[in-house]
């Protein structure tokens, strides 16, 4: 006999639906798993037998085999291990095969019968509405499955609980769908006293989501200040809510089954590698880049990174797409991210201080910036000078403006923003390009003149010209005008400052 039960595979974010055979045939007792499965898959059948045993059932003395199609996709996970387990009992008489059709399923299998939490359910639920069917997941994340609305979801905690359900004796509920609750505490720019040259940096990068560098000494608020930029950002709509969290579930990062609402902030420590940041590894998970998708990525002491995945975000940044190429397959993740970066002016971090520099100034600080490449370097909208804060600034009192009122203003902008593109692509001036950007951001008259002298004398590429570009159709947004200005172009300009040893 013959069952088939649907489940998924995973390439990228997409979930891509497998075909479960379980065939129970006269012959030697065997169970064998075919179909390109992983390690982890070809463990399922002593988890399933196992977990059977649990129930007081036992496997059949026949020939099991179980092929999952496509044969040519590899599978990974133990996410197999419930579909697997559905086939047989199936196939044995024990759930009803015609009823089992109508759903995709999905979890990995304890012992004990029970079944524990797997990543991906979201995008797996999302599949299933896509294919009609309904979904049977672990307990634990029935409230992530829900958010695909108008399917049925079941969400058994253990084997014999689906069993129940099939039989009638013991219907489980619909799950509800559960948003994550921040209980992080607030982090406000009044905390950040002096610094009001980088306080406005933040803000035109918050208001269009532009890439910033922050250079300074250490202890002047450069950790502190890009840790408050989600702040002033406006909260994730549901559509970008619902993208961040399906990467994170994927990863097996969504705790609780909980749809996120606030904005993703990932701060790597620079010993991170090149798969731990694009993405990649044996089973090609997420990487940081994917993780901040909507949301920041700081990157904290940036020439301490190592070089090669520096430059491995050159790509992502400019495309918004994190591709981690196999011999078999390409697997692409979103990664549309801002990046806010910060780093020391040199080694010793004191260049600009004759009394505390080291012996080595100013060929160590050339040395030390000269570790970030000209192409990345020049994918950096912002680049600010983040000063020592002196005895004076640290006695004030507390800023009158804080975060309230900065994100207010950034709301004002990005409303703008989402007025103008809309039906276009973009979301915000950042993603702006080509003929679009032409458009929306010509300056006026004094304002290209500006534009075209500045760039013959800082010999702007033509990416840092339209970055200038973008920068200040923000400016113009957060000043509430329609067309770009000259005073606009001179901020914009100001924010592209030649590192040393650059010329």
């Amino acid at each position: 006999m013959t069952s088939r039960i649907a489940t998924i595979a995973f390439q990228g974010i997409d979930a891509l639906e497998i075909d479960v055979q379980v065939q129970v045939a006269a012959g030697l007792p065997a169970f064998t798993i075919v179909g390109l499965p992983d390690k982890a898959v070809g463990e399922s059948r002593e988890r399933v037998r196992a977990a059977l045993n649990a129930l007081g059932l036992a496997l059949p003395p026949k020939r099991i085999t179980v092929n999952m199609a496509p044969a040519d996709v590899l599978k990974e996970g133990s996410h197999f291990d419930l579909p697997i387990a559905c086939g047989l009992l199936a196939a044995m008489g024990v759930l009803p095969g015609d009823e089992l059709a109508g759903y995709m399923v999905l979890g990995e299998l304890g012992l004990d019968g029970s079944i524990s939490a797997v990543a991906g359910v979201l995008p797996a639920a999302i599949a299933a509405k896509t294919a009609e069917k309904g979904l049977i997941c672990p307990a634990a994340q029935g409230g992530e499955a829900a958010w695909a609305g108008g399917i049925e979801v079941l969400a058994p905690a253990s084997l014999l609980a689906l069993i129940n359900h099939f039989k009638g004796s013991q219907v489980l509920g619909r799950p509800v769908p559960e948003i994550a609750e921040d209980d992080s505490l607030p982090l406000d720019l009044k905390d950040i006293k002096g610094q009001e040259s980088a306080k406005r940096a933040l803000e035109v990068a918050a208001a269009g989501a532009h890439n910033l560098l922050m250079i300074g000494p250490p202890g002047s608020g450069k950790s502190m200040l890009a840790a408050r930029l989600p702040g002033l950002m406006p909260p994730l709509s549901p559509a970008e809510a619902l993208e961040v969290s399906m990467i994170h579930s994927v990863s097996g990062q969504l705790a609780g089954g909980r749809l996120l609402r606030r904005r993703p902030f990932r701060d790597p420590h620079h010993s991170a590698s090149v798969p731990s940041l694009v993405g990649g590894g044996l089973r090609a998970r997420p990487g940081e880049v994917s993780l901040a998708h909507n949301g920041v990525l700081f990157l904290d002491e940036l020439p301490e990174f190592q070089r090669g995945a520096l430059e491995a975000l050159r790509q992502p940044l400019e495309s918004g797409r994190a591709v981690v190429a196999r011999a078999n397959a390409h697997v692409t993740y979103p990664a549309r991210i801002q990046l806010v970066a910060a780093m020391n002016p040199c080694r010793c971090g004191h260049l600009g201080d004759a009394a505390l520099a080291c012996s080595k100034a100013p060929k160590c600080g050339q040395e030390y910036q000269s570790k970030i490449s000209g192409p990345l370097f020049d994918r950096i909208d912002l680049h600010v000078e983040v000063p020592a804060v002196s005895p004076a600034d640290l006695s004030l009192p507390p800023p009158a403006e804080g975060s309230a009122e900065v994100a207010a203003r950034v709301a004002c902008a990005r409303a703008i923003q989402t007025e103008r593109y809309d039906g276009l692509g973009p979301r915000c001036n950042a993603e702006a390009d080509g003929e679009l950007l032409e458009k929306v951001a010509a300056p006026d008259a004094a304002g290209r003149q500006l534009l075209t002298e500045a760039a013959e004398r800082m010999r702007l590429s033509a990416r840092g010209w339209h970055r200038v570009l973008r920068v200040a159709r923000t400016l113009a947004d957060l000043d509430g005008q329609d067309s770009v200005r000259r005073l606009h172009v001179a901020e914009a300009l100001s924010y592209r400052r030649l590192m040393p040893g650059r010329s």
